[in-house]
């Protein structure tokens, strides 16, 4: 996020009024002069000398006036220049016309007083005593040339040298003014600065907190509100400047019922409905000063989100209770399973007692398999993500599996549509989550005892993100059965755990992985695995 800097010294708002004050003086001056002119006539020594060039230095005076008027602050946008060009303009100005009325004694050298002045205040204490230096040569220079052509006697140049003094005097005057003038516009320039940063940092804060904020002043209109919240009251009517009654007329009520309670802080929250209506939203409400009303700070919390974060405690506790549970009477069942199975060896049973210990060893496994996949949830450890060659790794998988499974390896049939799919995932989970999804197959998703398992390799068309599909051409799972299949303990044969496919969705959600379930259209189940996106893979 950048930030805002101080700029170069260029011309100020306070600057740009001094020179306007200025560029008006050079509006009044040639007219009223030239008024004074027409008035007296002969009687004054205005414009008596030379009037045809002192006409011309009122019109020449006047339009330089009228273009800086025209050129704005587009002109010399460096403070030091145009103080310079302004002073230049004004001496040479004032200069001639004091040429043009016979020179120091026509008591116009003190049209440089206000110029002079003017300039100093915005220029430091050296380019001060610069410009009064430079309108006490443009005044002695006028006077040299007056006493020449015979306009002016020797005793002109004492007056000149006053003139020169006074305009001396008033750069001196203005130097101490002018350094405390400079110094609060800096200050200022600076608390502008800093202001400017700490509004952008906050909006940048605000707009990125997870949590969703809104800022109501007390006519009830949205000042701030970040993204999250917008979203939650609806794009169109949310946003800074809007009535917060046009963009959530649920929350505004509950904004006015808090300030009316606000005495009685155990009054229970309400809650609203999201603008998409699919989400049921609490707000907590925070005053801002004390001024009543007062602006208030609304923190909007999606329900939702927090009951499922209570939920996520409570499983978690759950699943350690399970865990202790199921270790605890693991050891019980090994010993029925193992006494049942000496019972069955026995000689003097009979057909039906052997079938009796048989139901009690088939139940037995069940229940520890139950208890195993109860504690490889318990256990589970974080991935150890590495990258490997999909194909390749099924290959190696498909030979273990089939001989484990005691099944011909033909049976799983490897169809990778491309022969170079990388992913990235930790290889023992992926394991034991192919491995569920084929053992699955094999069990369930088979009507003939040849029944082939295709494996599929490739690439997602929208996102490249590569795949696994596990596919069979067995029965499929019921439409009512689909949504629940990846739950805890939910199985739909009477054999099963129904923790299979819900620890195999838990590692892959480990693995920053997706498993899905799909209907084959010609009959079957389809379970795929869509890996991480490898633009998001950390080396």
């Amino acid at each position: 996020m950048p930030f805002i800097t101080a700029a170069p010294p260029a011309p100020t708002d306070l600057a740009w009024r001094v020179i306007g004050l200025v560029n008006l003086y050079r509006l009044l001056i040639p007219p009223a002069l030239y008024g004074l002119y027409l008035y007296f006539g002969e009687g004054s020594p205005i414009g008596a000398t030379y009037p045809g060039f002192f006409l011309w230095v009122c019109v020449v005076y006047f339009a330089t006036g009228v273009s800086i008027v025209l050129g704005g602050r587009r002109l010399l946008p460096n403070l030091r220049a145009t103080t310079f060009v302004h002073a230049m303009v004004d001496a040479v100005a004032i200069s001639l016309l004091i040429f043009t009325s016979g020179g120091i004694n026509s008591g116009l050298g003190i049209l440089f007083v206000v110029p002079v002045g003017a300039m100093a205040l915005l220029a430091d204490s050296r380019d001060g005593f610069l410009l009064a230096a430079l309108a006490s040569l443009a005044l002695l220079g006028q006077q040299i040339a007056t006493h020449l052509l015979g306009n002016a006697d020797a005793f002109a140049y004492v007056s000149a040298g006053i003139y020169g003094a006074v305009v001396f005097l008033v750069a001196l005057l203005a130097w101490p003014l002018a350094r405390r003038l400079r110094d609060t516009e800096a200050t200022l320039r600076r608390q502008e600065v800093d202001l400017a940063n700490l509004a952008q940092l906050s909006q940048y804060i605000v707009q990125n907190l997870r949590e969703s904020i809104v800022v109501v002043d007390h006519e009830n209109r949205v000042r701030l509100i970040n993204e999250s919240a917008a979203v939650m009251l609806g794009d169109r009517g949310a946003y800074p400047g809007a009535l917060l009654g046009e963009a959530s007329p649920q929350l505004l009520y509950l904004l006015e019922t808090w300030r009316q309670r606000s005495a009685n802080p155990v009054a229970p929250s309400q809650t609203f409905v999201a603008a998409d209506g699919g989400h049921v939203i609490q707000p907590h409400f925070a005053a801002l000063g004390g001024n009543d009303p007062s602006p208030v700070i609304v923190f909007l919390e999606d329900t939702e989100l927090l009951a499922a974060k209570i939920q996520q405690s409570k499983l978690a506790g759950l699943g350690r209770l399970s865990a202790s549970i199921a270790h605890e009477i693991r050891n019980p069942v090994g010993a029925m399973s193992h006494a049942a199975q000496l019972l069955g060896e026995s000689t003097s049973l009979s057909d039906e007692d052997k079938r009796l210990t048989e139901i009690i060893r088939t139940n037995g496994d069940r229940v520890r398999q139950i208890i195993e996949n109860v504690m490889s949830m318990a256990r589970r450890e974080n991935s150890r993500p590495e990258r490997l060659i999909l194909g390749g790794w099924l290959t190696a998988f498909r030979e273990e599996f089939a001989a484990t499974m005691q099944i011909k390896p033909e049976r799983l049939v490897i169809n990778s549509l491309l022969s170079d799919v990388e992913i990235q995932v930790d290889p023992s989970q992926l394991r034991q989550i192919v491995w569920n999804l084929c053992e699955n197959a094999v069990k369930y998703g088979s009507l003939e005892p040849g029944d082939l398992i295709e494996l599929r390799v490739g690439r997602m068309a929208s996102t490249a993100r590569p795949f696994l599909e596990v596919a069979d051409r067995g029965p499929g799972i019921a439409a009512q059965h689909r949504e629940k299949i990846f739950e805890p303990f939910f199985t739909g044969n009477e054999k099963g755990t129904g923790l299979g496919l819900f620890l195999a969705r838990e590692l892959a959600q480990t693995n920053g992985a997706t498993l899905i379930y799909e209907p084959r259209t010609s009959g079957g189940s389809l379970f795929r695995i869509v890996f991480r996106d490898p633009e998001r893979w950390v080396a």
